[in-house]
């Protein structure tokens, strides 16, 4: 065995994963800029104190005043400091994705588990199922979801009114439907895994299936999920925005990027700053979280040679 095999052999996975994701210069860049990002939403409150702004307040006298140092984005049509505004917006849209993105997740992962360890008639029946979601209409479905009125599922008028209520929904709408993915993912590694001997070993040991499933074969699956994951964030980013534009997601007075491009659609032409820069921070983080996902994919395939 030469040199290079023989320290390659004696890394850690861990580090070796690390070695690959950073060899993804667009990936790096990405995670650093979510990070900012991140960074920069969760410390919209401290910002308020820093600039004297309270994001909500309105101050007609000022509405459309171009970048300054009191306001470094400029103001809205209400006078309302713009990066203070995007500074929540990303909390929400940031807050709803990963949310939805881990409800997907795991019921993706059960889904998948349980099709791809035990087989047979419960394999047909929640692939049908997967089948079924993945052919409807995708949008058009997420419309007459976010439309239904909670008086009528039992709410209260209260509680149907709340502040936080479409986020709770948009969250659990975009679950119920986004996890075909990840279970089509781990249903393969599924079956692929339970035929490997360790597997093998744990069950001629007595293991019993949900102790095979939890210790043995989801610990191994991981890396699909993970990937699956990072690269449904962008996607559900986009359609919580899409949603709230079209006047069905988060509403006002909660900002979210979708909404705050949904206030700006009549004043494009006068004051196009309003639109640019939610409309790029959607973009910016979309591809950010994709190619974030594709650099994860590399650093954690387990075919990779080096």
């Amino acid at each position: 065995m030469n040199a290079p095999a023989a320290l390659f052999a004696l890394e850690s996975p861990a580090r070796r994963m690390w070695r690959r994701f950073l060899r993804h210069k667009l990936a790096v860049a990405s995670a650093a800029f979510l990070i900012v990002l991140a960074v920069v939403a969760w410390a919209a409150p401290m910002s308020e104190r820093l600039l004297g702004f309270d994001a909500e307040r309105v101050d007609l006298l000022a509405r459309m005043a171009p970048p300054s140092l009191a306001h470094p984005l400029g103001t809205d049509e209400l006078g309302r400091d713009l990066f203070l505004r995007l500074s929540y917006g990303g909390q929400v849209s940031m807050a709803v994705a990963l949310a939805a993105a881990l409800g997907s997740a795991v019921i993706g992962t059960l889904f998948g588990l349980l099709a791809g360890y035990f087989g047979g008639r419960l394999d047909s029946l929640l692939m049908r199922l997967t089948d079924g979601v993945i052919s409807l209409p995708l949008l058009p479905l997420l419309i007459v979801l976010a439309a239904i009125d909670l008086e009528k599922l039992g709410f209260s008028a209260e509680q149907a009114a709340s502040e936080n209520v479409a986020l709770y929904r948009i969250v659990v709408i975009i679950a119920l439907v986004g996890w075909t993915t990840v279970a089509r993912l781990v249903r393969a590694e599924t079956l692929a895994l339970k035929n490997r001997e360790f597997v093998r070993a744990a069950v001629a040991l007595g293991g019993s299936s949900a102790r095979i499933i939890i210790r043995h074969i989801l610990p191994n699956a991981i890396s699909p999920i993970i990937v699956a994951t990072t690269l449904s964030v962008g996607n559900i980013i986009l359609l919580e925005s899409i949603l709230s534009f079209l006047g069905m997601g988060i509403q006002p007075p909660i900002a979210s990027w979708g909404n705050m491009l949904t206030n700006a659609q009549d004043l494009i032409w006068t004051a196009p700053a309003l639109a640019f820069w939610p409309g790029m921070l959607i973009f910016a983080t979309v591809i950010a979280f994709n190619f974030l996902g594709d650099g994860l994919q590399d650093a954690l395939d387990p075919r990779a040679l080096n």
